[in-house]
C-alpha cells in the first residue's frame, strides 16, 4: 500500500515518451518521472500510421495540429486502401467514417446490398466521403459533412518531439542500459533497475517500454504469453525507406502479396514501405526480393527485416509493472493500431493511477479491459486474411479455411446471412470499418433490413443518386492535399 511516487520508465522511442509526456501532464508536480533509455538500443520504429483517436491524446497534450505535423513530417491519412485481398486484382478502401447516409434503424449498407440486387453497378466505397477524397488525392474541411482523418508520420521524429514536451515539463532523461532488475523477496514487485554504469534507479512504479524483449515484464516477472500465430502466421517484416517521387497521397496503401502484404506510407519527405511476411512461406532474400521489386522510389535506407510474435502478455500489469508498446504484445500493423493500443493503455492507466498504493482490484480492471480490446482488434485482423475469395497459392487458401476465434464466426455468420452488424463491449473498430472490410473482401449479405422496404423502388432509386450527388459535391469543394499541406503545416526547407 505504498504511496506512488516516483515512476520509472524503462525504454524510450513511440512507448516511452507518449506515456512520458502523458505522465507529466497529468499528474504535473505529483511525480516524480525518471525515463531510462539507451542511444545503443535501437527502436523498431516503423509504424507511421495512425487513426483518428490519437487527436484525443494530442488534445490532453495541448499540440497544435500544425506544429505537430511539421515536426513530424506528417501528412494526412483519410483511410486505408487495401489491394489484392478479397481476389487479385481488386481493390477497395476502409474510410475513418460511415459510407452515405444511416437511418436509426438501418446503416447505409442495407439500402445499398437492395440497390445491388436491383442492378446498382457501383462498390460500397464509391459512397464514402473519405475514398472518393484519397482516389481524388484531396484533403480538407470544408462542407457541412466533415471528413474523418488520422495521420501519416515519422516515428523517430514523434518521439523526439514529446522528449521535448516530457522533459520540459519535468521529466528526468537517464542514458543507459539496464543490466539488472532487483525484486522483493516476499512482494516479488521491482525495487530498483541497475544500469550499466553501475546506478541504481529506485522507484514505485516501473512501465516497461523495453520491447519485444520485455525487460521487467516477462524476463524479470515471468508474466508468461498467450500466442495468436496460429491466426496470424506472419513473424517476420521487412522495411525500408524510399525517396518521395510524387505528392504524398492521404491515404496508407496496404497490397496482399503471395503470403503477406506490404505497406506503403507517404510522408511530406520520403516514402516508408515495408512487407510484412510468414517466414515458413517465403525466406528473408525473397522477402526482401519482393519489396524492393515492388517499391516506388530509389531507397535511400538499407532493408532491414524485424522479427516478430503475434500474441500478448497475460497480463499487461503485474505487480507494480505495466507494459506499453511491443513490450505487452503484438498485432501486426495492418489495421495501424500500433499506437492506438500504446494510447489507450496510457490513459486507462491515468484513470485507474494507484497514487495511495496498488490494489489487485485495479489491476484486475486494467487487465481485463486490456484484454477485452486487443482481442476485439484481433478478430478484426484475422478477418482480413479469413474473409478472401484467394486462391493462387496453398497460403491464402489455408487463411480462408483455418478455424477462427469463435467471436469472429458469430459476427461473419450474422453480417453474412442479414447485413447485421454491432459492435461489442465499445469495440474499437465501428460498424462501417467491418462493413468495409467485409464488403470490400466480397462478403455481401444475402439479405438487408426491412426497414429498407419502406422506400418504393424509385425512391431507392432517387436516395442512392442523392448520396452520390452530395458527396461528389463535398469532394469537389476541397483542395488537393498537396496544396493543404503546403499552406498548413509544410515542413520548412533544411
Amino acid at each position: 500500500m505504498k504511496n506512488i511516487n516516483r515512476v520509472v520508465i524503462v525504454g524510450g522511442g513511440t512507448a516511452g515518451w507518449m506515456a512520458a509526456a502523458a505522465f507529466s501532464k497529468s499528474f504535473g508536480k505529483q511525480l516524480h518521472i525518471e525515463l531510462i533509455e539507451s542511444d545503443e538500443i535501437g527502436t523498431v520504429g516503423v509504424g507511421e500510421a495512425t487513426i483518428p483517436p490519437i487527436k484525443n491524446f494530442h488534445l490532453l497534450l495541448e499540440l497544435d495540429e500544425a506544429d505537430f505535423l511539421r515536426a513530424v513530417n506528417g501528412t494526412y491519412k483519410l483511410g486505408i486502401q487495401f489491394e489484392n485481398w478479397g481476389q487479385l486484382g481488386e481493390q477497395y478502401f476502409h474510410p475513418f467514417s460511415a459510407h452515405g447516409v444511416d437511418t436509426w434503424a438501418a446503416q447505409f449498407h442495407h439500402f445499398w446490398v437492395k440497390a445491388r440486387q436491383q442492378g446498382e453497378t457501383a462498390a460500397l466505397d464509391e459512397f464514402s466521403l473519405e475514398a472518393l477524397m484519397a482516389r481524388a488525392n484531396k484533403f480538407g474541411q470544408q462542407g457541412a459533412r466533415k471528413a474523418a482523418y488520422a495521420y501519416h508520420f515519422d516515428a523517430g521524429l514523434y518521439a523526439k518531439m514529446l522528449r521535448g514536451i516530457s522533459e520540459k515539463a519535468g521529466v528526468k532523461r537517464t542514458e543507459g542500459k539496464v543490466v539488472d532488475v532487483k525484486t522483493n523477496s516476499e512482494s516479488g514487485f521491482i525495487e530498483s533497475v541497475a544500469l550499466e554504469s553501475g546506478d541504481s534507479v529506485d522507484g514505485d512504479l516501473f512501465i516497461d517500454c523495453s520491447g519485444f524483449r520485455g525487460l521487467l515484464i516477462e524476463q524479470t516477472l515471468k508474466t508468461g504469453w498467450e500466442d495468436w500465430s496460429h491466426w496470424l502466421l506472419s513473424d517476420r517484416a521487412v522495411a525500408v525507406q524510399t525517396e518521395l517521387v510524387v505528392p504524398p497521397a492521404p491515404f496508407t496503401r496496404a497490397t496482399a502479396r503471395s503470403c503477406g502484404w506490404q505497406w506503403k506510407i507517404p510522408l511530406q519527405n520520403r516514402v516508408g514501405n515495408g512487407l510484412v511476411f510468414c517466414s515458413n512461406y517465403m525466406s528473408d532474400d525473397e522477402a526482401h526480393k519482393t519489396l524492393l521489386d515492388n517499391l516506388e522510389g530509389k531507397p535511400i535506407t538499407e532493408p532491414r527485416v524485424i522479427r516478430f510474435k503475434t500474441g500478448r502478455r497475460l497480463k499487461q500489469w503485474n505487480k507494480n509493472c505495466i507494459a506499453l508498446g511491443l513490450s505487452s504484445g503484438f498485432l501486426e500493423p495492418l489495421e495501424s493500431t500500433s499506437i492506438h493500443l500504446i494510447q489507450n493503455n496510457i490513459i486507462r492507466l491515468i484513470k485507474l493511477f494507484p497514487s495511495n498504493g496498488i490494489e489487485q482490484s485495479e489491476i484486475d480492471q486494467f487487465n481485463r479491459e486490456v484484454k477485452t480490446e486487443i482481442e476485439y482488434i484481433r478478430d478484426f485482423i484475422i478477418a482480413h486474411y479469413h474473409v478472401t475469395r484467394r486462391a493462387d497459392n496453398d497460403y491464402w487458401i489455408e487463411r480462408r479455411e483455418m478455424t477462427i476465434p469463435e467471436t469472429l464466426a458469430h459476427k461473419l455468420s450474422l453480417f453474412g446471412s442479414g447485413g447485421k452488424i454491432f459492435r461489442d463491449n465499445n469495440e474499437l473498430f465501428t460498424e462501417p470499418s467491418w462493413v468495409a472490410v467485409l464488403v470490400g473482401q466480397g462478403l455481401e449479405p444475402a439479405s438487408y433490413h426491412p426497414f429498407v422496404n419502406n422506400m418504393s423502388d424509385k425512391e431507392l432509386r432517387d436516395h442512392i443518386a442523392r448520396v452520390r450527388m452530395s458527396l461528389s459535391q463535398l469532394v469537389n469543394q476541397q483542395p488537393s492535399h498537396h496544396e493543404f499541406i503546403q499552406q498548413y503545416c509544410k515542413v520548412a526547407a533544411a
